[in-house]
This record gives structure tokens, sequence and C-alpha cells, in this order.
């Protein structure tokens, strides 16, 4: 067996977790992940502007206070922090260790970055509206898999930085090289990327972001997620001891459902995952065991995601305070936007693309279900996007006259005036292996490795999307019910994969799954979300954690990078939905 560290879930992560993982007996590897498409375009303006940067050099400088300890406790680390320039990531972690008189050999991935490639696959459409392609992009990088990690660990690279690869890799490119697994032993691929995908948020998996948050201890120290992975594929996950959080079944299993779509098709560059039949079991206090991850060949394309620019955006906030506080907010917005629009019309210029008026405090993100229209002290808050950033100054302008012209106890912007910034955009295509992989290069201070045989897909094996999918009925007591909220009933945890959100709802007792499946219809959960008008609603059967996972599409403003909205990755809707009344048993729900 290997153990496995994730110490970072994304670009700014804690600081605490390298220490407390370097102390911990018998560990092997750690994991470090820091990119979201919105991390690549950050990188990428980076890089424009200096070609010596567009990688993440925090993590150089977090390795240079810790290199001696790394080097005396012999652990193997893995990080994407080389964003869209690996190989500056590589050297200037070189230079660090040849400061420290230390003998570390560095690995490094490239080939992810597709953006030369713009001219030929310029006629690629998005993958999920069939939108044509920007002409000019600001990045454009393929989520690699785990076999060029693999080989450079098997060269002996002692740390291997990657750019663009799925999160996942970093974690099950360790398993295949200390396992020797087959690239098409493909339930043992499943396993290590879910345990991948377990720790690959750092401390999501021990009581962050929980649903029971009252139960989670000491959050100023929690613990860092630790895997412990048997040669099957079936892991452990386990956090260092002093340190605070949970691991528990709930915990666990939230993070298994995060950012997740068809469990039956989670799709990865080295395996189609079918999560459906994983069992979540606590074996210990402060243990979980995870077992019954399959998977079938992978498909013949990478994802690649670009981001491009496309205007201009600006946000602004300010508190008023007193009594119908979110009725004045709800005027000042609707003033503040109707103004500026008036004086842009006169000056002949273009309309906002879009606006948004949200009212923080009183339950915006509820829409008509909203219990919050008496709070007597809200935020309000405008953002706009708009080509001309000129526009969008205005706007910011006129936002804070407001304070002497319009509602009683406007208050509180603090700090300078928001800035103008540009406005991100996701998009997203296949790209054929075929063309990607002629370009991957594994090095291992400056001696190129080859990389294995990857395995090719077959018709026989393309993935089924839920095919074949476990029979979930059973039958229901309609005896006595009684209506509790669903919070008393299950755990949840929600998220964002491009515009889309995922809702993961996991029954805290599996007797309680057919009741909250029976009210739960996707339906149901579409109207709750009315006012963000999902394009779609659909539901996903997880019977091994007695769990089901929630697509909304086209639910998100645009997604993370793009969306105006307070919540532009849907973090608050599983919270929204804990809140339905689901009808059960009396006696079940006292038992």
């Amino acid at each position: 067996m290997i153990s496995i560290g994730g110490a970072s879930g994304f670009w700014g992560d804690s600081s605490i977790a390298l220490p407390q993982l370097l102390e911990h007996d018998g560990l092997d590897y750690i994991s470090f992940d820091y990119l979201a498409e919105v991390t690549m375009s950050i990188l990428a303006r980076a890089r424009a502007k200096d070609p010596s940067l567009g990688y993440a050099t925090d993590f150089v400088s977090l390795m240079e206070r810790h290199l001696p300890r790394i080097a005396e406790r012999g652990v193997k680390l893995i990080a994407n922090a080389g964003g869209v320039n690996p190989v500056a990531c590589a050297d200037a972690l070189r230079t660090k260790i040849a400061a420290a008189g230390l003998n570390l050999r560095v690995g490094v991935v490239t080939g992810d970055d597709l953006i030369a490639m713009q001219p030929e696959l310029q006629t690629c459409r998005e993958m999920f509206s069939g939108a044509a392609m920007p002409s000019r992009l600001m990045s454009l990088n393929a989520y690699l898999g785990a076999a060029p990690i693999a080989a450079a660990l098997g060269a002996g690279a002692d740390i291997v930085i990657t750019g663009r690869c799925v999160d996942a890799a970093t974690v099950l490119g360790a398993c295949i090289h200390e396992f020797g697994w087959s690239l098409s032993d493909f339930d043992r691929l499943s396993g290590g990327s879910l345990a991948g995908h377990i720790i690959e948020c750092g401390a999501q998996a021990t009581g962050g972001l929980f649903t029971d948050w009252e139960d989670v201890g000491d959050w100023a120290n929690i613990g860092y997620p630790i895997a412990v992975i048997d040669a099957d594929g079936a892991f452990d996950v386990i956090k260092p001891q002093g340190t605070g959080g949970l691991i528990s079944r709930g915990t666990v299993s939230e993070q298994l459902v995060y950012e997740i779509g068809d469990p039956a098709a989670y799709l990865l560059p080295d395996v189609s995952c079918d999560w459906r039949s994983v069992e979540i079991e606590e074996t210990a206090n402060g243990r979980v065991r995870v077992t019954g991850a399959s998977g079938r060949a992978p498909t013949e394309t990478y994802k690649a995601s670009a981001t491009w620019q496309d205007g201009y955006r600006v946000g602004a906030t300010w508190t008023i305070i007193g009594e119908a506080a979110a009725d004045k907010a709800a005027k000042v917005g609707e003033a503040v936007v109707s103004r500026v629009s008036s004086l842009l019309s006169q000056a002949g210029s273009a309309p906002f693309s879009e606006t948004s008026i949200e009212i923080i405090g009183a339950e915006s993100s509820y829409g008509a279900n909203s219990q919050a229209r008496g709070a007597r002290e809200v935020v309000l808050k405008i953002a706009a996007k708009h080509a001309d950033p000129k526009a969008l100054d205005l706007l910011v302008r006129e936002f804070t006259s407001a304070g002497t012209s319009m509602a009683p106890g406007f208050t509180g912007m603090g700090g300078n005036r928001p800035k103008v910034m540009p406005l991100v955009r996701l998009f997203s295509i296949a790209a054929e292996k075929s063309t990607v992989d002629a370009q991957v290069r594994v090095e291992v201070d400056g001696q190129a490795v080859a990389l294995p045989d990857v395995a090719k897909p077959s018709c026989a094996d393309a993935p089924t999307n839920g095919d074949g999918e476990p029979d979930v009925s059973a039958p229901l007591d309609a005896t006595n019910l009684t209506k509790v909220p669903l919070i008393q009933l299950a755990w949840g945890r929600s998220g964002d994969k491009g515009n889309h959100a995922n809702i993961g709802i996991i029954a805290r007792r599996p007797e309680f799954l057919p009741y909250i499946r029976h009210a739960l219809q996707p339906d149901v959960v579409g109207d709750l979300f009315k006012h963000y008008a999902p394009a779609e609603v659909r539901r996903f059967d997880l019977p091994g954690i007695h769990g089901l996972n929630f697509m909304l599409y086209d639910v998100l403003g645009g997604g993370g990078i793009a969306s105006l909205r307070n919540d532009p990755q849907g973090k608050g809707y599983a919270q929204i939905l804990l809140g339905t009344e689901i009808a059960i048993p009396a006696d079940l729900v006292r038992s």
C-alpha cells in the first residue's frame, strides 16, 4: 500500500497542510492541486507580461521553506503548479534545491498547452453549447492524464511538476508507478482516480464544508486528508494525528459527490469511471474505507478548456441598514441601473450586456422562497458586463453617488472603489488524443523520458452513460407520515461544472433514501431553483452510498469565471435544497 496526502485544493489554499503532512509517519507522497479554469486565465495573463512567469510562484516559495524536511522524510511530491509554464516552475524549483545543497530530482510534464494549435482546432465546437470557438483565446489546455506522471516517477523524479492535468491524475500517477498497474486495468484505475478525487480538494474531505459543521472539531487546525491506497484500488481515508476536522462516512461521501455529473460515466483521460456501487464505511474512529469503484476504457479525446476575454465586468456592494432594508436596497439597485442605462443611451453607447442585482441578507438565492424580506441589514450587490470599461466605471460612480441621494442607512462600501476587470469566459472542447499525445513530453532534470503506451478504447468499451443502472426502487410505507426538513435525513454538497451545477444528497441512513428519492423528483428540484431558470434538471442514483446526484444545466449565469452572481459556483445550492420538507413515517424518524 501507499499513503498520499492532499495538501492543496486550489491556488491559495492554507499553508498549514504541508507541515502537518510532513510529520505523518509513513507518508509516501504529497499531492498539490492548484488549477481551476480562472487560474489558467490569470496565469496566462502573467506569462503574457513576463515569459518567465505563468506558474504558481507561491508553490516554489512554499517548497523553499520545507525542502530540507522533504528531503529528510523522503516524501515525493506531485503538483500541477506549473500552470501554463511548467518548465519555468521546474527551473525555479531546481534553483532553490541547488541553493539548499540538496539532491532532489525534478520532473516536468508538458504538452497540455494547445494554444499554438488553435488554427487546427478552430472548427471544434463547445462541448456543451455547440457554440463556435472564439477567434482570440487567452489559454487553451488539454486535461492530461496520469501516465506521464507515472513515467516521470519511474525515471527517478522526487518532485513532478505538471501543467493542466485532471485533478485526480496527481494521485493516480503515483498508483500506476508504485503498483505497476496496466493502463487497461480499468477497475483499479477507477479506484485510484476516486482516491485522487476524494483528497484533491484538501480539507473538504476532512470536515470542510460539511453539512453537520457543528460536529467538526477545530477548524483552525483542520487536518488535511491522506489516502492509504491498496494495490487493488480500494483505500482508506485518514488525517494526521492531533489535527482538527472530522473523518466520517458523511464527510467522505459528500466529497465523492462534489462536482461530478453522471456517476456511471465520470470521464477521465485514463478511465471512464463508474462510482454507482462505491461503498463508504467507517471502520474505526477517524478512518473510513472506500471500495467498489469500477471502470471502462476512456474515450478517444481529451477535454480541453480555453479561456477568452468577452469584454469587462465589475461588481460593487454597499450596506443598507434600517426597517425595510431589503425594499430600500431593491429600489436603489433598480434606480442605479436605470440611471446609468439612460446615461449610456444618451452618450450613444451600447447598453450593458448583462446586469445583476442581489440583496445579500434577504435570501436572494432562495428566490420566491425567501423568508428574510424583513431583514433590517442587507448588502446590495450590483454587477454588470460591458464591452467598454468606461461604462462600468460610470456604474461604480453612480452607485457611489447613491450614498447621498437615495436610501437612508446607506453605508459601508469600505476600502477602495471596485476595479473593472476583464470578463473571462470558459470554452471547452474535445481534442483528439492522437493529436495531443504527439506533443506530451516528460523530462527529469532536463533528460527526456519515454512515455508508456496508452490503452486505446474500443467501441465495445465505450462508456454506457448509465446503461445497466441498478434497481433503486423500494416500497414506501405511506402510513403515519410526517414532514421533516431534508437536512434531518441527509447530507448535501454542491458545486459547479462549467455553467452547470450539481447537488449531491446522501441519506444519513439507508432506509431514508426511498422517501428522499420519492420526494425529490427532478421537477421539484427545478422548481426550487426556477429563479435561476435551469435548462434541465437530471437525477442520477448512487445506491452504494445511498445517494442521489442532481445536475442543473445552464443555471450559473455563465459559470464561475463569467457569472455576475454572488454564488457563481453553486456552492450554496445544497444548503437551499436541504431545507425541503420530506414526507416520511414518523416512527422511522424517531427510531
